[in-house]
C-alpha cells in the first residue's frame, strides 16, 4: 500500500451528473464537490463513462481528486441491484456491449413508459427527451421531471411517490445483467466493485449469504453501508457480512444536484478504504488534483 496517499481530504465516492439522471454537469458535481470541501469524488453515472473527461478536467482545475466509476445496474431475481464500480478500464469491449445493451434497454422501456403514461396524462416523448442531455442515459428520472416541467407533479420526488410507483401500472422493468456477471465483468476490466446501498429495505431484502459470497469469491471488494436510505438493522447485517467475507465498507451521498435531498459529503469513505480501492485497481488510474 501507498505509505503517504496522493490525496487529502474527504472521499465521497457516489455521484451522479447530467450523464445519467442527475441535474448538473460533470463539471459542476466536481465544483461542488470542492465547495463542499470533499478532496475525493467518484463520478459514478448510471452504465456510462461519458462524462470521465469533462470530470477530470474540472477536477484537476477545482483542486480534487477524481475517482472515475460508473453505477451498473444488475438485477438478482426480482430486486433491482446496483454494483458501483471503481477504476476499470474505459475501453473494455466486454463491458462496454453489457452498458450498451442496458442504455438501449433503459431506453426503449422509457419510451414504453411515456406512451403508458399519455394516455391518461399530457406527456409526450419530447418532453423527456428536453430533460436530458446529449449521450445521457435516458430512465425514469427523466420521465419524472417530464412530468414536473407539464405541472403533474411539484417534484421528482413525488413523481415517483405517486405516477412512477410500480402500483399504478406505468411501470416496466428493463434489461440488467444478473450481480455475479457483473462482477467478473467489472473485475476483468480492471475495476473494483463494490455493492451500491445494499440495505435500502433492511436486512431481510437483501441478497442472501450464499450468493454474497459467490459474488465475494468472483471479486466484490465491499459494500456501501453509509448511504441515507440504508436502514439501521441493514447496517448491522452489513457490518457482519463484510466482517465474514473480509469486504471494506464505503461511505457516499449518492448525490444526484436538486434529483434528490441527498447532499455532497453527507457520508464519507475512510482514506484507508479509498487507498485500498486505489491498490486495488489495475483498469485506469484517479485523477489527481
Amino acid at each position: 500500500m501507498t505509505a503517504v496517499p496522493l490525496f487529502t481530504g474527504p472521499a465521497d465516492l457516489h455521484t451522479h451528473s447530467r450523464v445519467s439522471d442527475g441535474t448538473e454537469s460533470p463539471s459542476r458535481v466536481m465544483r461542488q464537490a470542492a465547495g463542499a470541501g470533499l478532496g475525493v469524488v467518484a463520478l459514478t453515472d448510471h452504465d456510462s463513462t461519458a462524462g470521465w473527461h469533462e470530470a477530470s478536467v474540472a477536477a484537476r482545475d477545482v483542486g480534487v481528486t477524481l475517482i472515475p466509476g460508473m453505477e451498473f445496474s444488475t438485477r438478482f431475481g426480482y430486486k433491482s441491484v446496483h454494483l458501483l464500480a471503481y477504476l476499470f478500464d474505459p475501453a473494455d469491449g466486454d463491458l462496454n456491449t453489457e452498458t450498451a445493451r442496458i442504455r438501449e434497454s433503459r431506453l426503449r422501456r422509457a419510451e414504453s413508459i411515456v406512451s403508458k403514461i399519455a394516455a391518461d396524462y399530457a406527456l409526450s416523448w419530447d418532453d423527456v427527451v428536453a430533460q436530458t442531455t446529449p449521450g445521457a442515459t435516458v430512465g425514469r428520472p427523466h420521465i419524472a421531471d417530464a412530468l414536473v416541467a407539464r405541472g403533474h407533479v411539484p417534484t421528482r420526488s413525488e413523481a415517483f411517490a405517486g405516477i412512477l410507483h410500480p402500483r399504478t401500472g406505468y411501470y416496466l422493468p428493463h434489461y440488467a445483467p444478473d450481480p455475479l456477471k457483473a462482477v467478473r465483468l467489472v473485475r476483468a476490466a480492471g475495476g473494483v466493485p463494490v455493492i451500491a446501498h445494499p440495505a435500502t429495505r433492511g436486512r431481510d431484502a437483501m441478497i442472501d449469504e450464499k450468493h454474497l459470497g459467490e459474488l465475494v469469491d468472483a471479486g466484490l471488494f465491499g459494500l456501501e453501508i453509509d448511504h441515507r436510505e440504508n436502514t439501521p438493522d441493514g447496517k448491522v447485517r452489513l457490518r457482519q457480512l463484510a466482517d465474514r467475507f473480509g469486504l471494506v465498507l464505503t461511505g457516499s451521498s449518492d448525490y444526484h444536484g436538486d434529483g434528490k435531498p441527498n447532499r455532497l459529503g453527507e457520508n464519507t469513505t475512510p482514506d484507508a478504504v479509498v487507498q485500498a480501492i486505489i491498490d486495488e485497481a489495475t483498469g485506469s488510474e484517479p485523477v489527481y488534483s
